[in-house]
């Protein structure tokens, strides 16, 4: 692995268990087992620019994850509660520390660095646009869809701060039951 993507894994990795403010450029570095001026050899904007990149390959293998996830699964409603049930497996198997880092750093960063803004802006719109065109190829009207996609990503999104604050899996639980229904009530009667 290069030494680019080891700073990248390993900043992905610190982002999702402590935060963007959280995590240093020194621990980075040490993390990544990589010399402190390779941070700026690569990412010549500092930590904002590590930190935007790092965000948009994120955004991309979480959305990759649910394409393989719905192509192992038989039907549209199997694929969104096994989602849901995947999330939850994985909190649990991380002692909560791994939920969504694009999540994480919007909460954090929104307010006060608009590149970081933008860029969980744009991993977001990608997860919309893709959940749309999903729900959208199962026959739902294309506006539902659109609605459908910030439904469950907001039921995911917001079960994630829930599941971590009280340590449980039981809010992604609840968020996975309540969008597979509301998937089910947006399908086309058949």
């Amino acid at each position: 692995m290069s030494t680019k993507d080891r700073i990248m894994k390993a900043s992905g990795e610190l982002f999702r268990r402590q935060g963007y403010t959280g995590t240093g450029l020194k621990q980075i570095v040490a993390e990544a087992r990589a010399p402190f001026g390779s941070i700026y050899h690569f990412f010549p904007g500092g930590k904002e620019q590590l930190g935007a990149e790092v965000i948009r390959r994120s955004g991309a293998v979480y959305a990759q994850l649910f394409v393989t996830i719905a192509a192992d699964s038989p039907d549209l409603l199997s694929a969104v509660s096994r989602f849901f049930t995947e999330a939850a497996k994985d909190l649990r198997e991380t002692d909560f520390a791994d939920a969504c880092p694009i999540a994480t750093i919007a909460l954090e960063v929104a307010s006060t660095s608009d590149t970081l803004r933008q860029a969980t802006a744009d991993v977001f719109d990608s997860w919309i646009d893709a959940a749309t065109a999903y729900f959208a190829h199962a026959g739902i009207a294309r506006p539902r869809a659109r609605d459908l996609a910030f439904e469950v990503l907001s039921l995911l999104e917001g079960a994630f701060v829930f599941s971590r604050a009280l340590r449980s899996t039981e809010p992604v639980e609840v968020a996975g039951r309540a969008a597979t229904a509301a998937v089910r009530a947006a399908l086309p009667s058949t």
